[in-house]
Protein backbone atom coordinates (compact mmCIF):
# COMPACT_ATOMS: atom_id res chain seq x y z
CA UNK A 1 0.00 0.00 0.00
CA UNK A 2 1.53 3.33 -0.86
CA UNK A 3 1.57 6.14 1.70
CA UNK A 4 -0.37 9.69 1.30
CA UNK A 5 2.13 11.00 4.36
CA UNK A 6 4.53 9.99 6.45
CA UNK A 7 6.40 11.14 9.46
CA UNK A 8 9.13 10.32 11.68
CA UNK A 9 10.00 11.38 15.13
CA UNK A 10 12.63 10.29 17.35
CA UNK A 11 12.20 10.07 21.17
CA UNK A 12 15.08 9.98 23.48
CA UNK A 13 15.46 9.30 27.12
CA UNK A 14 11.65 7.93 27.37
CA UNK A 15 9.16 9.61 29.45
CA UNK A 16 11.83 11.90 30.69
CA UNK A 17 13.23 12.91 27.44
CA UNK A 18 13.23 14.86 24.51
CA UNK A 19 11.23 14.11 21.11
CA UNK A 20 11.93 15.60 17.72
CA UNK A 21 10.22 15.35 14.29
CA UNK A 22 12.88 14.95 11.57
CA UNK A 23 11.80 18.61 9.87
CA UNK A 24 12.52 20.03 13.86
CA UNK A 25 9.04 21.36 13.85
CA UNK A 26 8.29 19.02 16.63
CA UNK A 27 10.92 19.35 19.27
CA UNK A 28 9.73 19.03 23.04
CA UNK A 29 10.84 17.95 26.41
CA UNK A 30 9.09 14.94 27.92
CA UNK A 31 8.06 14.37 31.58
CA UNK A 32 6.48 12.04 33.64
CA UNK A 33 3.01 13.87 34.67
CA UNK A 34 3.22 14.86 38.65
CA UNK A 35 0.46 12.63 38.65
CA UNK A 36 2.20 9.44 37.76
CA UNK A 37 5.20 10.65 40.49
CA UNK A 38 7.10 12.83 38.10
CA UNK A 39 8.07 16.07 37.35
CA UNK A 40 5.59 16.97 35.64
CA UNK A 41 6.55 20.84 33.45
CA UNK A 42 7.09 19.32 30.22
CA UNK A 43 4.25 17.09 27.90
CA UNK A 44 4.05 13.46 27.57
CA UNK A 45 2.98 10.94 25.45
CA UNK A 46 -0.69 11.02 26.68
CA UNK A 47 -0.64 14.50 25.93
CA UNK A 48 0.85 14.10 22.54
CA UNK A 49 -1.82 11.24 21.78
CA UNK A 50 -4.75 13.59 22.58
CA UNK A 51 -3.79 16.37 20.37
CA UNK A 52 -3.43 14.31 17.53
CA UNK A 53 -6.64 12.20 17.78
CA UNK A 54 -8.60 15.08 18.68
CA UNK A 55 -7.01 17.26 16.12
CA UNK A 56 -7.76 13.93 13.41
CA UNK A 57 -11.24 13.34 14.66
CA UNK A 58 -12.38 17.13 13.79
CA UNK A 59 -10.95 16.95 10.30
CA UNK A 60 -12.35 13.56 9.96
CA UNK A 61 -16.23 15.04 10.80
CA UNK A 62 -15.45 17.50 8.07
CA UNK A 63 -14.24 14.97 5.75
CA UNK A 64 -17.43 12.74 6.42
CA UNK A 65 -19.42 16.02 5.76
CA UNK A 66 -18.31 17.25 2.64
CA UNK A 67 -20.59 15.71 0.35
CA UNK A 68 -23.48 16.62 2.78
CA UNK A 69 -25.99 19.24 2.42
CA UNK A 70 -24.88 20.66 5.73
CA UNK A 71 -21.20 20.74 5.33
CA UNK A 72 -18.93 20.98 8.58
CA UNK A 73 -16.23 23.54 8.33
CA UNK A 74 -13.29 24.17 10.30
CA UNK A 75 -14.36 26.77 12.99
CA UNK A 76 -17.65 24.24 12.90
CA UNK A 77 -16.47 21.61 14.88
CA UNK A 78 -14.41 21.52 17.97
CA UNK A 79 -13.17 18.28 19.47
CA UNK A 80 -11.44 17.57 23.49
CA UNK A 81 -9.75 13.97 23.84
CA UNK A 82 -9.29 12.79 27.19
CA UNK A 83 -6.85 10.16 26.97
CA UNK A 84 -6.57 8.23 30.55
CA UNK A 85 -3.35 5.61 31.46
CA UNK A 86 -5.26 2.88 33.23
CA UNK A 87 -3.89 -0.51 34.90
CA UNK A 88 -3.94 -3.26 33.29
CA UNK A 89 -3.44 -7.07 34.04
CA UNK A 90 -0.02 -8.20 34.78
CA UNK A 91 1.40 -4.56 35.83
CA UNK A 92 0.87 -3.10 32.14
CA UNK A 93 -1.07 -0.37 31.41
CA UNK A 94 -4.24 0.46 28.60
CA UNK A 95 -4.89 3.47 27.53
CA UNK A 96 -8.59 4.88 27.83
CA UNK A 97 -9.96 7.69 25.21
CA UNK A 98 -13.18 9.98 25.55
CA UNK A 99 -14.08 12.24 23.04
CA UNK A 100 -16.26 15.50 23.61
CA UNK A 101 -17.42 16.68 19.41
CA UNK A 102 -19.10 19.62 19.56
CA UNK A 103 -20.82 20.47 16.19
CA UNK A 104 -22.48 24.05 15.07
CA UNK A 105 -24.74 23.92 12.01
CA UNK A 106 -25.96 20.91 12.79
CA UNK A 107 -29.01 18.85 14.53
CA UNK A 108 -28.25 16.30 17.45
CA UNK A 109 -29.19 13.56 14.77
CA UNK A 110 -27.13 14.88 12.29
CA UNK A 111 -24.13 15.57 14.46
CA UNK A 112 -24.33 12.06 15.83
CA UNK A 113 -24.46 10.45 12.10
CA UNK A 114 -21.47 13.33 10.98
CA UNK A 115 -19.77 11.29 14.58
CA UNK A 116 -20.31 8.15 13.60
CA UNK A 117 -19.20 8.40 9.89
CA UNK A 118 -16.26 10.43 11.30
CA UNK A 119 -15.20 7.90 13.96
CA UNK A 120 -15.19 4.65 10.83
CA UNK A 121 -12.98 7.05 8.51
CA UNK A 122 -10.90 8.73 10.84
CA UNK A 123 -7.05 7.41 11.07
CA UNK A 124 -6.82 7.23 14.66
CA UNK A 125 -10.22 5.31 15.41
CA UNK A 126 -9.09 3.15 12.67
CA UNK A 127 -6.01 2.51 14.72
CA UNK A 128 -7.28 1.95 18.35
CA UNK A 129 -10.26 -0.37 17.30
CA UNK A 130 -10.75 -3.08 19.02
CA UNK A 131 -7.53 -1.91 21.43
CA UNK A 132 -8.57 1.20 23.56
CA UNK A 133 -12.07 1.86 24.47
CA UNK A 134 -13.51 5.19 22.56
CA UNK A 135 -16.14 7.17 24.07
CA UNK A 136 -17.81 9.78 22.26
CA UNK A 137 -20.42 12.18 23.33
CA UNK A 138 -21.49 14.57 20.96
CA UNK A 139 -23.12 18.04 21.43
CA UNK A 140 -24.37 21.08 19.58
CA UNK A 141 -24.11 24.78 19.20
Amino acid sequence: MSSLYATKVTAVGGRNGRARSKDGVLDLDLAVPKELGGPGGATNPEQLFAAGYAACFGNAVIHATRADDKKVRDDDVDVTATVSMNPAGAGGFALAVALDVVIAGLTSEEAEDAAARAHAVCPYSNAVKGNIDVEINIAVK
